[in-house]
């Protein structure tokens, strides 16, 4: 007998009017707004501008949805691709399937391009944002709770997800919520590296890193416990090769870093730290220019009030001239 479970939503999809509000694409777009969000926060705390973090998202986030989206398709390609699929459906993203190792490598791109015009380093950039990509994860993960997918093995714990959909092979069940384990991995990724930062003070990457090499720890052993068709290499499945390989990645440039740059930054905004100081002076001018009026006619006053002894002065001087020439 079931004590607990954890119930899937009986839909996705709400339909206000002919407008269909998506379960999914709600997690994702919270995500980004948390990220950009807690992102812009940490970037003003080092040192930047308000407003750079979001700047630079524009270039960031479209470029992580393409990416995420095209490594699920790649290695998916039978969902799309293969007898009786429609094609079509690769391009429907908001029915899920974003693989987050193609999202992070074009999101890396699209900001590389937005910090190059902003003149800003990316290392810098990417350690503000870091926390704030694992709690979009976080979020997002939930998106896959409104799809009923990406769930593990059978299970009859207490927090089992029940599974009603039978769509595309499901079997309704009760199975380890994975998309409930990794939010809660990733949200203790996002801690971490927050706690890191402040107390070894993080640089040049090395927060980004931290990040990466604790998400694919933990993603290696939740990708183990899903049952969803996956390709296999070694007997291992493909994500699970992607989270060991980018794991020791990570952990290289984090000892590399360290020994080669070691601290933090100490300008990550060029311009940032003076935006202030000119703000201040164009003040100054400007008060200076709505005093300069008074001045001048506190001036002009003071000289009309000197212009009776003066002319007193040259009068006499102009007679003793006169009574000299007389003379």
């Amino acid at each position: 007998m079931e004590l607990a479970y954890i119930p899937s939503p009986s839909r996705g999809v709400i339909h206000l009017g002919p407008i269909p509000l998506r379960g999914y694409a709600f997690c994702i777009i919270i995500g980004v707004f948390v990220a950009v969000w807690l992102g812009n926060k940490r970037w003003i705390a080092r040192g930047g501008r308000s407003g750079t973090v979001a700047d630079i998202a524009v270039w960031a986030v479209p470029f992580g949805l393409v990416g995420g989206r095209l490594y699920h398709v790649i290695t998916d390609y039978q969902l799309y691709f293969s007898e009786g699929r429609d094609w079509v459906d690769a391009f429907k993203i908001w029915e899920g399937g974003l693989g987050i190792w193609g999202a992070i490598a074009f999101g890396a791109l699209g900001a590389w391009i937005g910090c190059r015009r902003r003149g800003i380093p990316l290392p810098a950039y990417a350690d503000a944002v870091a926390p704030g990509i694992a709690f979009a994860q976080a979020i997002g993960r939930w998106g896959n709770w409104f799809n009923q997918e990406l769930y593990g093995r059978p299970t009859d714990l207490p927090w089992a997800l029940e599974i009603t959909s039978s769509t595309d092979g499901r079997v309704p069940g009760s199975y380890h919520p994975t998309f409930l384990y990794e939010s809660l991995w990733c949200i203790g990724v996002a801690l971490l590296v927050i706690w890191a930062d402040r107390r070894f003070k993080l640089g040049h990457g090395r927060a980004f890193a931290l990040y990466v090499a604790a998400y694919c720890a933990g993603r290696a052993w939740i990708e183990y416990m899903r049952v969803d068709d996956a390709h296999h290499i070694l007997g291992l499945r493909l994500n699970v090769w992607t989270a060991l390989i980018v794991f020791l990645l990570a952990v290289t440039y984090f000892v590399v870093s360290a020994k080669k740059r070691p601290g933090r930054e100490e300008i990550v905004e060029p311009g940032a730290a003076d935006g202030e100081v000119e703000g201040g002076d164009e003040a100054d001018g400007e008060k200076a220019e709505a005093e300069a009026p008074e001045r001048s006619e506190e001036v002009s006053e003071t000289s009309d009030d000197s212009d009776p002894s003066d002319a007193e002065s040259k009068k006499e001087a102009a007679d003793e001239a006169e009574s000299a020439k007389k003379s």
